[in-house]
């Protein structure tokens, strides 16, 4: 039994895959089912650590994006893509796996090619509301496709498609309430925003809190994930701002914050800032009203329709790049903050989109082809 799984190079590509095979080793164990050997083909292994402890063994594959605006690179890329599919079908011709599960991105491409080159069967993953250019050539010849958003079925074959959710790690479903805010140095009768900007962090939305920071701190507490890049940065241009502030402890910021700490955040918090990724998810099992920036060239315009289909449910305001306004942004922030109502509304919007099981319900389907499509019962 042998399972490759493969997918770009974020974290909204990769942490579902760690979801789906801590699921995958639960059923394993329900079912005494022989442990299958796992792979990660990627550009990077991005977590070296958790590849080892779920023991998944990563084969680097080599790749390059295809631009569609002219650029040399697009020449040097093609050459890489061409290279990183002959190793990847290499490689997996010696592996010769029962699967090839896929969460896309330009960096799942080598992979897929070879398992098609081999007539191994693929299942793929949609995040998004609207598939990338990898996901959308994939799902042509997939064997099956889960999607996070129903809103994606119609881009597949009706046939083919599964109205998974999103899966999400285990452990990041359940927010730690209890000291939450003793963790972060905070007062509990001050309330916390949450800006999640994600390992890559958001510089756009760096420089806007940064802009209104000492407004915010008159009334609430933040907790800033940075972005490991812009940490140094934004902590000196922080200082600067805040050095006669005397609520300049109110403000905390991290390059990133590991499992534990993001239960905390997100345990502590009142409000969560993000981005328009996988990332709404997150933010949906915490039940939490949100302000959604999504980024505005994504591709296919992902982020921006991902935040539409969630404010549609309720959970989220949304505020597009073209109108992140400093001005503009602190009102949004204090119509939710300072009204019991609309909050309440966006917490149980959240609550009504987040579907679960995700990650239980793909591996089970990933364990039936290898075994044969033997549903497991």
């Amino acid at each position: 039994m042998k399972i490759i799984f493969t997918g770009g190079g974020s974290g909204g590509h990769f942490y579902p895959i760690i979801a789906i095979v801590e699921s995958i080793q639960k059923i394993i164990k329900e079912k005494k089912i022989i442990n299958p050997e796992m792979y990660f083909f990627a550009p990077t292994p991005y977590n070296q650590g958790l590849l080892y402890d779920h023991h998944i063994e990563y084969k680097k594959v080599t790749t390059g994006k295809i631009r569609r605006y002219f650029s040399f690179l697009n020449f040097t890329d093609l050459f890489k893509i061409l290279w990183g599919t002959l190793k990847a079908l290499l490689d997996m011709f010696d592996i010769y796996p029962d699967v090839v599960f896929s969460k896309g991105g330009f960096g799942s491409f080598p992979a897929v090619m070879a398992a098609r080159i081999l007539r191994i069967p693929v299942f793929i993953h949609e995040s998004d509301s609207a598939p990338g250019r990898a996901n959308s050539w994939a799902g042509k010849f997939a064997t099956r496709i889960a999607i996070s958003y129903k809103e994606a079925a119609q881009y597949f074959p009706e046939k083919k498609v599964a109205y998974t959710g999103q899966p999400v790690l285990e452990e990041r479903l359940t927010p730690i309430t209890n000291s939450a805010t003793e963790f972060f140095g905070f007062e509990e009768s001050v309330p916390t925003i949450f800006i999640m900007g994600g390992s890559q962090g958001a510089e756009i939305i760096n420089n806007a809190i940064l802009d209104i920071l000492p407004d915010l701190l008159k009334k609430f507490q933040i907790i800033h994930q940075t972005g490991t890049a812009n940490l140094e940065v934004i902590k000196e241009s922080a200082s600067a701002i805040l050095l006669e502030n005397p609520n300049r402890d109110r403000y905390k910021p991290f390059g990133y914050l590991n499992s534990l700490e993001m239960r905390m955040a997100s345990g502590a918090c009142h409000l969560i800032i993000s981005r328009g990724g996988s990332t709404i998810f997150e933010i949906a099992s915490w039940a939490k009203p949100s302000i959604i920036i999504p980024i505005s060239k994504s591709n296919r315009n992902h982020q921006t329709k991902n935040a539409f289909v969630f404010a549609k449910s309720g959970a989220c305001a949304v505020l597009q790049e073209e109108n992140l306004r400093p001005h503009i942004l602190l009102a949004e922030i204090s119509k939710i903050m300072e009204n019991k109502e609309v909050s309440k509304k966006m917490e149980e919007g959240a609550k009504n989109f987040f579907k679960s099981g995700a990650s239980d319900q793909i591996a089970r389907e990933l364990l039936s082809i290898v075994l044969s499509h033997e549903k497991l019962e």
